[in-house]
């Protein structure tokens, strides 16, 4: 009996040393990080996976702050809008000498609405960068960047509407803009859903 009493003290002893040493030794992680903060952030867009795939890696440079967020959300839309932009462009000449007179127009008007998504985004970022006061004033400027945003989800909405009345090409021209274009539209989309919720932390006096 003594030795069962012993055996089980001693037991009880070292698993309470150990855990003591092993908790002193590796404090528990806090209950939040910046990663977590951008995962939480993004439940609020339309696209929560997108969003955490292509703001995660930022969240060194976010530090839980929704301005940064909103303004890196914005910079990654921008840098995915100009290489969309891009790369209609060079579908441009070859719809004109190879797809149907239809498609062709399609093509060149969704190259002309990227173009204007890419100057509003670009202006969102400037805006972003340059924001000063506090109050109504901060709200005015805030609200220049949503009517930018909105205007650039617009264009790539009406990119792709522009090739509901395409018929399916042969190249699969069609397919590979309207397919790059909803890529885009859900980044924008999303940056968007950020501005908005950082908006929503500018108090007015």
């Amino acid at each position: 009996m003594k030795i069962h009493i012993s055996s089980t003290l001693l037991f009880f002893l070292s698993t309470t040393t150990f855990l003591t040493l092993t908790t002193a030794g590796n404090p528990p992680p806090p209950p939040s990080n910046d990663t977590d903060f951008i995962h939480t952030s993004c439940r609020t867009t339309l696209y929560p996976q997108t969003c955490i795939n292509s703001l995660s890696g930022y969240s060194s440079a976010v530090q839980r702050d929704p301005g940064r967020l909103a303004r890196v959300a914005i910079n990654v839309t921008l840098s995915k809008t100009k290489h969309m932009a891009k790369y209609v462009s060079n579908l441009t000449r070859d719809v004109d000498y190879g797809g149907s007179p239809r498609l062709a127009a399609a093509v060149h008007d969704c190259h002309s609405l990227l173009a204007d998504a890419v100057y509003g985004v670009r202006e969102s970022l400037g805006q972003m960068g340059t924001l000063n006061g506090t109050g109504e004033a901060l709200r005015f400027q805030i609200s220049n960047v949503q009517t930018w945003m909105s205007a650039a989800l617009t264009n790539l909405e009406t990119c792709t509407d522009g090739f509901e009345d395409v018929a399916a090409d042969g190249g699969g021209v069609k397919d590979d803009v309207c397919g790059r274009a909803v890529k885009v539209k859900e980044v924008t989309s999303n940056a968007l859903a950020l501005v908005n919720s950082f908006a929503d932390t500018v108090q007015t006096p």
